[in-house]
């Protein structure tokens, strides 16, 4: 078993598209859907996804909630986590080892938290 997609809620779409649109720039994730009430980035491993929510709620970010992406190297998680500094994402934690991987934690513009890892 693998997981398939990912989605965080967003309450400011045009917003949120930008930052992950910057975010992903040449990763490899491309966007693969944007329509409606969702946006969908993918490589061939997996999928993720902003979307407002269906129930016409405001999103909210999960308390324990958080998104891990491998992204391949310390210098990805490095670059990655300046990158999303640049564009408006917050800290949670600067690069460094934790639990014997590189990592970083960032936040995005909704606050839903991201750790960057190799």
């Amino acid at each position: 078993m693998k997981m398939n997609y990912f989605v965080f809620g967003t309450n400011h779409m045009q917003k949120a598209i930008q930052f992950y649109d910057l975010l992903f720039e040449n990763t490899g994730v491309n966007k693969v859907h944007s329509e409606g009430r969702m946006t969908v980035w993918a490589n061939e491993e997996f999928m993720f996804g902003i979307a407002e929510p269906f129930d016409g709620n405001q999103a909210t970010n999960g308390n324990g909630t958080m998104l891990g992406l491998n992204v391949g190297s310390k210098e990805e998680v490095t670059r990655l986590y300046t990158k999303a500094l640049e564009i408006g994402g917050t800290s949670e934690g600067e690069p460094e080892v934790r639990s014997g991987r590189y990592s970083a934690y960032i936040r995005d513009l909704d606050q839903n938290k991201v750790c960057l890892f190799e």
